[in-house]
């Protein structure tokens, strides 16, 4: 038998196991936009100036793959802890200032950038 997200007071958290999931999802979907956004434009298109020196540095894959995995391994250390609005509010934060900026250069068109 599975367990379940239970939060301090021992109650099981369907809101932090859904937020936990869509974090997940959104920490994915950064890194394969990412990967095919410098891998179009190239790494001066990155806009996290310690992303683009880590790309530089291992490659883009590798890079991506790693800083994906500690964003993830973090954002599970704060689901297990119970700390679900942090949680939501970080999947938000992404979504917001990378998946749709993201989405709009490479299917919008990206004016100005070399490609």
């Amino acid at each position: 038998m599975r367990e379940q997200t239970v939060s301090p007071g021992g109650h099981r958290s369907l809101f932090g196991a859904c937020v936990l999931a869509a974090f997940l999802v959104v920490q994915l979907c950064d890194g394969l936009l990412t990967y095919a956004g410098v891998s179009v434009y190239g790494v001066r298109m990155e806009g996290n100036p310690l992303m683009t020196w880590l790309m530089l540095s291992m490659g883009r894959g590798p890079a991506l793959a790693v800083t994906k995995a500690a964003a993830s391994g973090f954002g599970i250390a704060l689901h297990l802890t119970a700390v679900h609005r942090v949680v939501a509010a970080l999947t938000v934060f992404y979504l917001a200032l990378a998946i749709l900026p993201w989405l709009g250069i490479l299917y919008g068109g990206c004016r100005g950038c070399g490609g």
